[in-house]
């Protein structure tokens, strides 16, 4: 077998581009630039991320400037920030109030915290998100799922009716670790991680939890005081009726005054939902109508004396600026590993709703969202936030939308949001005394149709099978078992996609396409020919490793096998490997075998387009001295003519 002589990098300024030779364009493939070697694969993102102060024309205050502006991207716009702006940002902020004031109270009680807290979360963490983020148009603060997650997981840790206080501490060191977690996620630009739970999961995951969200609201709209820690769909209507029967046997009176006021005002909270998507003029009605709803149903319980009817109401809300929590946060004992394992699930959900929140709108608006600075930003107004008696904090798309369409400029309206807010602590926490819990179910409820994507659901089982798989699955799981086992199946379900892909890759047969030097896939193309004596094969898988390579080599001595009669007559395989990005060890030996075993039938083993560092391990490992430097190409064209010349037919 005869072989071409190894040449050099640096001789390659010798060849010239116009001489079309195959000699010379496998000698192109043999010899690649070297690939990077793994210290700078390990180190990219750590300099990446410290890109600024790669610059040698920048002085040290140009240095300081550059990190400041980077860290705190309001210094980039707050130069050019205007009074029309400042207008915008205004009416949008004060809407986006009104409709965080009564939503953040809502969503207290859903995480089984005093309603006081949900309003601290929507102060101090929009403040450190609009000095930080990047995103214009996201409204930070408490949101349904990341609440309904912490009220299903912590009460394993702490019974939040037992404990109150000691409930109340560890919510707080699950909000320090999930922003521990999302700002290491940034700082070390591990965003992919968010990305385990795919868009197809995510989807199915939202909508069981919608569900179980609007199950679970019918304590506060029945006027049910006894009910289940549960959040199973299940235990839910089981706790429903077994609370409503008990109350009626026992001769305890069950009051419908609750559920009266709760769906009256949840029918006005969707008939203004449904006008604002009719009149986009009227954005601002369905925002104002939860804290219209709030104002009108206490006016009515205070005026009508319905508390001592039977009428359920929050009673006492304290006010005043958050207090500090540093205190309160738990690092010693045996609920911080539970606390730590709690703060990374909720890290990864209030980033993967922010993110996917905050992107859409970004690219309505033109502009791209940095994914990794925004996990910084979130990890630090998380942090801020366990420290001054706030739960976990994340972008809401229900109103994110609101300022979206209230015309916000900048974040400003995110500081004016909660600049409202502590007003309102200050100021009339006293007036939500006589507020019905019915009020606050209702306002939740009208939020949740916003999470249920049957459309999208539907593009998912038109477009991917395997993905509504998953999606139903996390939908499933979130319904009937837990929150957890819905996020797990999700998980399991999209790793067990990437595992089936990975461990059975396409592996295609090729032919010419008639009046083309093209070579594509024969079952896709049926007009493409087969070239007689040759066995054209393309491996469609980023890598040939120790999952799949075993699988590979017994799929292509099976054809080899079933062709043996026409490759008889030519005697060569051509591998396209030109998809083929990494080959391991045992990759290489299965290659290797596979040579062996071809060449004692008689046939020949060609390679194609190997990217350079396949080729730099394949030579490295002398592979390509067995099979001949002769028997590398660029392309599967000039393979299939070199393999049928009389010169490389012979084995």
């Amino acid at each position: 077998m005869s072989s071409v002589p190894s040449v050099r990098v640096s001789d390659q300024e010798n060849f010239h581009v116009e001489d079309n030779s195959q000699l010379e364009r496998s000698l192109w493939v043999l010899n690649p630039p070297s690939p990077p070697p793994l210290r700078r694969k390990l180190f990219s993102s750590l300099r990446n991320t410290l890109s600024f102060f790669s610059s040698k024309k920048k002085t040290c205050l140009g240095h300081v400037v550059s990190f400041m502006e980077t860290l705190f991207p309001i210094l980039t716009w707050i130069k050019d920030y205007k009074a029309s702006k400042f207008k915008d940002d205004l009416l949008a902020g004060l809407t986006l109030a009104s409709l965080s004031i009564p939503q953040s109270i809502g969503y207290a009680n859903l995480a089984k915290l005093d309603p006081q807290y949900g309003l601290y979360t929507s102060f101090v963490p929009p403040l450190i998100y609009a000095l930080m983020g990047s995103s214009r148009e996201i409204a930070i603060g408490p949101v349904a799922v990341v609440s309904l997650l912490l009220s299903s997981l912590v009460p394993k840790v702490v019974d939040p009716a037992v404990d109150p206080d000691g409930y109340r501490n560890v919510v707080f060191t699950v909000t320090l670790f999930a922003g521990i977690f999302q700002a290491t996620f940034g700082i070390c630009r591990l965003g992919f991680l968010v990305d385990f739970l795919s868009h197809a999961a995510l989807v199915g995951f939202m909508a069981g939890a919608a569900i179980i969200i609007g199950l679970q609201q019918l304590k506060g709209l029945l006027g049910i005081n006894h009910f289940t820690t549960k959040t199973d769909a299940i235990s839910v209507l089981e706790s429903v009726y077994k609370s409503l029967h008990q109350q009626i046997t026992s001769g305890e009176k069950w009051y419908p005054l609750n559920f009266f006021i709760g769906c009256s005002f949840l029918i006005f909270l969707l008939t203004a939902r449904f006008i604002g998507r009719r009149n986009k003029k009227l954005f601002w009605f369905p925002a104002i109508a939860p804290l219209l709803s709030v104002i009108l149903s206490t006016l009515i319980v205070y005026l009508s004396k319905a508390d001592k009817k039977g009428v359920n109401i929050i009673k006492h809300v304290k006010g005043g600026l958050n207090p500090s929590s540093v205190h309160q946060l738990q690092f010693r004992g045996q609920h911080v590993g539970q606390a730590a394992k709690i703060g990374l699930i909720s890290a990864v959900i209030a980033l993967t709703e922010a993110i996917a929140v905050g992107r859409s709108f970004a690219s309505i608006k033109g502009y791209h969202l940095d994914g990794n600075k925004e996990m910084l930003a979130m990890g630090c107004m998380n942090i801020a936030g366990s420290l001054s008696s706030c739960y976990v904090a994340t972008g809401s798309f229900s109103r994110t939308a609101v300022n979206f369409s209230a015309g916000c400029q900048t974040s400003m309206s995110n500081i004016v949001m909660a600049v409202t807010v502590i007003l309102c602590l200050e100021l009339f926490t006293r007036l939500l005394y006589y507020t019905p819990m019915a009020i606050l179910a209702s306002i939740i409820i009208s939020a949740l149709p916003g999470l249920i994507d049957i459309g999208e659901a539907c593009y998912i089982w038109k477009v991917d099978k395997f993905d509504f798989l998953a999606c139903i699955g996390a939908f499933f799981g979130v319904l009937f078992v837990s929150v957890e086992i819905g996020l797990l199946v999700a998980v399991s379900i999209s790793f067990a996609k990437i595992l089936i892909q990975s461990i059975r890759p396409g592996i295609e047969v090729l032919g010419r396409v008639p009046r083309t030097e093209a070579f594509c896939d024969v079952s896709q193309y049926p007009m493409a020919i087969s070239t007689p004596g040759m066995l054209v094969i393309r491996i469609s898988s980023g890598s040939l490793c120790f999952a799949n390579a075993n699988f590979v080599r017994e799929r292509i001595l099976k054809w080899a096998t079933e062709e043996e009669n026409e490759l008889a007559k030519g005697r060569a395989i051509i591998l396209d490997m030109s998809n083929m990005m990494n080959v391991d060890t045992s990759g290489i030996l299965v290659l290797e075998e596979l040579h062996k075993r071809l060449l004692s039938r008689g046939v020949q083993l060609a390679m194609v387009n190997p990217r350079w560092l396949v080729i730099h391990k394949l030579k490295v490992a002398h592979f390509v001295d067995k099979i001949g430097k002769e028997r590398v190409f660029l392309t599967v064209a000039e393979a299939v003519d070199a393999c049928l010349s009389p010169k490389l037919s012979e084995p």
